[in-house]
């Protein structure tokens, strides 16, 4: 006879039917198996949308011969999108509890980036930035909501923490409204202060308490992010060389660009997810960082695509700027892109000096295909791929000098 033990006791945040409401309590970082729910992907696919949107316009303003402006632009807006992607990716790390409630709260924050994203054209055209700032109103009062919800249930400075949380979410929207009152030489300042108070209160919010996210979860949210990203940067390109085909019967010119920015993105995606960054994600010190770095990364990865676009646009003669412009929206995105994933990725995990500069060396080299003229985009693919395999090449070679280390030393 066979005597069975009694069952373990189940987590609080185990799967389990769904409820109207649950306690609204932090999650554990320990916890095993901890993965992006379907809502949180369906959330990410919905804020591409408004990437999308920003991309567009900047393709415009660019190709009119605006770049400095449309940039500017670009990095306002983009700003917005990400920062209030973020801001829920790291609260719904710590606090997802999955009730009716929750879900609820996280699609009106859905529709708010719709609502931004319809007002970008507005912004970019005639600087009309209400219909973004309303979107972004009715994403970050959702925001504030989900944070003063986490209060209820919590204690101590945990509580002072989500309080502290929702009163800097609450006092910044009242700053954005600068955008829409305000002259509009006067919007970039309003722009430069209010980004960096908001990105202050999280700093300031949690300096007496963390929240327990989790760095399998939060690595891997960013990770889909950009794989998100990056697949809309192909569909852009694809969109654009298929209507310049169809339009100018260019198809010879364009293969060479489609190919280079072809291999940029795939490089693009090898570069980044060749190590395990959440082993990096320890503390806030490090996420703080690292997170907040992430705005260039997603910034000039959906840039390339844009860019992309614009050198098919220029190929065919739709755009009213040279060359070496065209390229230059293609090769200043992909080589940040390399220096901020160096910087915020691959450095740690590089070994030896030749390690380190593969990524800085590429980034220099793909800017200097700039001046190649039609050969440019195709260049700078062909040196993306090239890092990838010299980065690649290196690795196994010091993984293969490692291992016969290792194994004297267990011999000895």
């Amino acid at each position: 006879m066979t005597s069975s033990s009694p069952p373990a006791p189940a987590s609080p945040h185990a799967p389990q039917p769904l409820r109207p409401l649950r306690r609204l309590t932090a999650r554990g970082r320990d916890e095993a198996h901890r993965v992006a729910s379907p809502l949180e992907l369906f959330f990410d696919l919905c804020f591409v949308v408004a990437i999308a949107q920003a991309g567009v316009e900047l393709v415009h303003t660019v190709a009119a011969g605006h770049a400095g402006e449309g940039v500017l632009n670009y990095a306002m807006q983009f700003f917005a999108i990400w920062w209030a992607w973020m801001n829920f990716t790291w609260f719904s790390s710590a606090y997802d509890n999955d009730d009716v409630l929750y879900r609820v709260v996280t699609l009106v924050q859905i529709a708010g980036v719709l609502v931004l994203a319809a007002g970008i054209s507005q912004a970019f055209t005639d600087h009309d930035y209400l219909v973004v700032w309303l979107g972004y109103v009715i994403m970050r009062l959702a925001m504030a909501a989900q944070w003063l919800r986490a209060a209820r249930w919590a204690r101590g400075a945990e509580r002072t923490m989500a309080l502290r949380y929702a009163g800097g979410v609450l006092l910044c929207l009242v700053g954005w409204l600068g955008l829409v009152v305000l002259p509009v030489p006067a919007r970039p300042w309003v722009f430069l202060v209010m980004a960096i108070a908001e990105m202050s209160v999280p700093l300031y919010a949690e300096k007496d308490y963390t929240t327990s996210w989790h760095p399998h979860h939060i690595a891997e949210r960013y990770g889909l992010f950009t794989i998100i990203v990056l697949g809309e940067t192909i569909s852009a390109a694809t969109v654009a060389v298929k209507s310049a085909v169809a339009e100018h019967d260019a198809l010879s010119e364009l293969l060479p660009i489609a190919a280079g920015g072809l291999l940029i993105v795939f490089s693009a995606w090898w570069i980044y997810f060749v190590v395990p960054i959440h082993g990096h994600l320890r503390s806030n010190r490090e996420s703080f960082l690292w997170g907040y770095g992430h705005y260039l990364i997603f910034a000039s990865a959906a840039s390339i695509g844009a860019g992309i676009e614009v050198a098919v646009e220029e190929t065919v003669g739709k755009a009213h700027i040279s060359t070496t412009a065209a390229s230059a929206a293609v090769t200043v995105p992909t080589a940040l892109y390399l220096l901020t994933v160096w910087a915020l990725h691959s450095r740690h995990f590089k070994v030896g000096l030749a390690q380190q500069l593969v990524l800085p060396v590429t980034a220099l080299l793909v800017v200097c295909c700039t001046f190649l003229g039609d050969w440019a985009v195709p260049a700078a693919g062909i040196v993306s791929a090239l890092a990838v395999a010299t980065g690649t090449t290196l690795t196994a070679r010091t993984a293969g000098r490692e291992r016969p280390a290792e194994a004297t030393a267990a011999a000895s």
